[in-house]
């Protein structure tokens, strides 16, 4: 305040310019005339600071209050972007207040609570593979299981594509075994034709421990001609547009769970359908995850085809146990391969790689087989032009 008061004193003295002046107090320009323009207004008090708080404050009406409160309870988990974009389209010449004024209505209300704050993993900063597209890849998990009213385990599992981020199933399962799991897939199949890859975890039955990390599912997908994609082990963020769905699917219906295993299974389809027709999504612009969905040109097959292999390749059969016959010994592979046909590509003196489809299963040196390992397995050069082509 006293160096405001020189600073006005010096400025009627007219000893310096007010370039100089400005200089010597260290400010703009812009701000020495606000001062002198104060000064003239209001003299040495209007030199003190001012509140920055707004001087009216706007009175929201008591009908928009209530709409909002009422959005919020048809949808409690919907923050206020969104009950402010549902509303927008509701009542499109309606005046509503800004996402902020919705907050503080909602706490004010007791329908908001400050959340805990969460530790959260780097994020994963390579791109999601080919993600520019409907049906370009599917995002396939199993929400933890939660107990039902009965005491039975409930296994919920979801599948949704990456692009438009539309949940295609959300079945809520008594197991999580592969006669459970290939029925649902091949439903979604049937209704929305089949994508160019599913990414998912390294569990079951999506995956397992054998050559390849190859699971009856995922040699199942291969021969329709899907890839099967696995995320690196203890790297959710991989699948994060999927598992960010399961919060809010979490939220909306397992607290509390139902009864029965029916009664659940209403509740995830209704919860379907709002998260794909009705909820703004974010990343798409505020728009439900419907206006950037579209069936997939590649149908459902009604006959599955042998992956194909070049001919300078040598293929060979599994036998029912799971093992290759090769210069008069059984090597084993792997059990879920049983009956299926692989393909071996010489790269060395006796010594041969061995390949299902594009997935290396690992190199035989001699009369030994070892698998590939991960690591392996990313570096491995692909065979060309064997993968199963689009065919129905």
């Amino acid at each position: 305040m006293d160096e405001r008061v020189q600073f006005i004193a010096e400025c009627l003295r007219g000893e310096l310019s007010m370039s100089e002046l400005c200089h010597k107090y260290e400010i703009s320009r812009k701000t020495g005339y606000k001062w002198v323009e104060r000064f003239n207004d209001g003299g040495r008090p209007s030199l003190r600071n001012r509140r920055r708080a707004r001087q009216r404050q706007e009175r929201i009406a008591e009908a928009v209050v209530v709409l909002i409160v009422d959005a919020r309870k048809r949808y409690p988990t919907w923050g206020p972007r969104k009950l402010l974009f549902d509303l927008r389209r509701r009542y499109p010449r309606l005046l509503l207040p800004a996402s902020s004024t919705v907050g503080e209505i909602l706490k004010r209300q007791g329908l908001s609570h400050a959340r805990r704050p969460r530790q959260k993993a780097a994020p994963y900063r390579a791109p999601f593979t080919g993600c520019d597209q409907p049906n370009a890849v599917w995002c396939a998990d199993f929400k933890g299981s939660f107990g039902l009213g009965t005491g039975r385990r409930c296994h919920p599992l979801t599948i949704s594509d990456a692009y438009s981020r539309y949940l295609l199933r959300c079945e809520g399962l008594s197991r999580t075994d592969e006669s459970h799991v290939r029925p649902i897939f091949e439903s979604a199949f049937c209704e929305f034709g089949r994508p160019r890859a599913i990414r998912t975890d390294n569990g079951p039955p999506f995956a397992t421990i054998a050559a390849g990390g190859l699971s009856r599912l995922a040699i199942w997908w291969i021969k329709l001609g899907i890839r099967a994609e696995r995320i690196a082990p203890g790297q959710p963020q991989q699948n994060g547009r999927h598992e960010r769905m399961h919060r809010t699917l979490k939220q909306e219906t397992t607290q509390p769970p139902a009864r029965t295993l029916p009664e659940q299974q209403l509740v995830f389809d209704r919860f379907r359908r709002i998260y794909n027709n009705d909820r703004p999504h974010e990343a798409l612009a505020m728009h439900p995850p419907w206006t950037a969905y579209e069936r997939s040109p590649r149908p459902y097959p009604i006959v599955l085809r042998e992956p194909e292999y070049p001919a300078s390749f040598r293929v060979r059969a599994v036998n029912h146990k799971g093992a290759l016959k090769w210069k008069g010994r059984l090597l084993y592979l792997a059990e879920t391969l049983a009956n299926e046909h692989v393909a071996l590509e010489e790269i060395g003196d006796d010594t041969w790689r061995v390949f299902f489809a594009d997935v290396p299963l690992g190199v035989i040196e001699h009369t030994r087989f070892r698998r590939a390992t991960t690591k392996a397995s990313s570096l491995t050069a692909q065979p060309a032009n064997h993968t199963t082509e689009d065919r129905v």
